[in-house]
């Protein structure tokens, strides 16, 4: 079913198919090392990309079951039984009705991590509510800080929320709880919610409100574009430099690069909106190519502003292989780098139930074949 390196070779995963953070998650098990097999629902899958593209179901076999049949369910606790692993986001007490909630699969398997990725959490007012990242980042008070001064809170995709606050989150869990179940021979479960995992990544911005010195009102703030030498500006070309340069040493290298004579005091607030203007009207006047190259060897922390379509074609990420291409597909390589188990990309995006027969018979589940015949596994066909 491929081949697996990385620093999590020989742990083994049953993942529940479902979207978002859990399959980011699983994803990144695979890409350490993992074997993760995937259960999906026949006839399921994602509807606006072709499987080759659903890259977040990367590095491990597809198999359809059938959960609503109970030879279905037991299918999925024999793959328990040979797992580390077990992920699902289901909405809270839906596993428990099929079947192969944690009472369930602990049974079978004692040792068992049972990974939960929800929104909301297991608990609350909120758990069994329907809900996507821009709801739970907005209740975490994630969302609010997020936008220009004066405007309405701006989205950052759903970064922060499903892969950031959600799927990371729920790797971290497994993984540290696999650590402790190596040693008191006991596996527990894991509940990562997008919420929690949001409000976590809040910690410094916590504090600093707590401080004083972070304010609720959007960009009026030193991360938050309230800075004008933390900020994007337009260039010639209708593109963007990204400026950073938050340190004294580093302003003092921008203001050198710009050719700035006596410029508005930054450490002035009252003169933060004539500085904007200055640092703005400089930059509109080169294109970002001729500004990336001024700042190429520099420590004015200045950057240009790379379109997602560009990014594998920068030149440290290309050095560096960022991004790879893998069956044809460019992609983001696996991250972070290990220097003795390196870790890597193994099989492309699996449509569902490609893979079911060679993969519950690599898991040593009996009579795949009986299971296809009667329905309860399906076993997609080339088209």
């Amino acid at each position: 079913m491929g081949e697996h390196s990385g620093p999590l070779h020989g742990v083994r995963v049953v993942e529940i198919a479902g979207i978002g953070p859990g399959p980011f998650a699983a994803m990144t098990l695979a890409d350490l090392g993992a074997d993760v097999i995937r259960v999906d629902r026949p006839g399921g899958g994602l509807v606006f990309t072709a499987p080759a593209y659903d890259l977040v179901t990367r590095g491990r076999p597809s198999v359809a079951l059938d959960l609503k049949h109970r030879d279905g369910v037991a299918t999925v606790l024999d793959l328990v039984a040979e797992a580390d692993v077990l992920l699902e986001g289901f909405r809270p007490g839906v596993a428990e009705r099929l079947g192969i909630g944690p009472d369930e699969c602990l049974e079978r398997n004692p040792a068992l991590v049972y990974g939960r990725m929800t929104g909301w959490g297991q608990d609350g007012p909120l758990a069994q509510r329907s809900g996507h990242d821009i709801d739970y980042i907005a209740v975490a008070g994630a969302l609010h800080g997020i936008g220009r001064a004066g405007g309405p809170p701006q989205l950052p995709a759903n970064l922060l929320g499903d892969f950031g606050g959600g799927g990371m989150y729920l790797v971290v869990g497994v993984l540290a709880a696999l650590l402790e179940a190596r040693t008191s021979g006991k596996g527990q479960v894991v509940d990562a919610a997008i919420v929690d995992g949001a409000a976590h990544l809040m910690t410094m911005l916590v504090g600093l409100s707590g401080a004083g010195a972070w304010r609720d009102e959007r960009g009026t703030n030193m991360l938050d574009s309230g800075a004008p030498f933390y900020d994007v500006y337009e260039t010639s070309d209708g593109r963007h430099m990204a400026v950073g340069a938050l340190e004294p040493q580093f302003y003092a290298e921008l203001v050198a690069r710009l050719g700035l004579e006596d410029p508005p005091d930054r450490n002035d607030p009252a003169q933060w909106p004539a500085l904007r203007k200055v640092l703005g009207d400089t930059f509109a006047a080169r294109t970002q190519a001729e500004w990336a190259e001024l700042f190429a060897d520099s420590d004015a922390c200045v950057s240009p502003v790379v379109p997602l379509s560009e990014a594998p074609r920068h030149p440290h990420l290309a050095e560096r292989e960022t991004y790879l291409e893998h069956h044809g597909v460019t992609q983001p390589a696996p991250a972070p780098r290990f220097s003795r188990t390196p870790a890597g990309l193994s099989t492309p995006p699996a449509p569902v139930g490609a893979n079911t027969r060679d993969a519950l018979q690599a898991w040593g589940i009996a009579d795949v074949d009986g299971l296809i015949d009667r329905g309860v596994a399906v076993q997609a066909t080339d088209e």
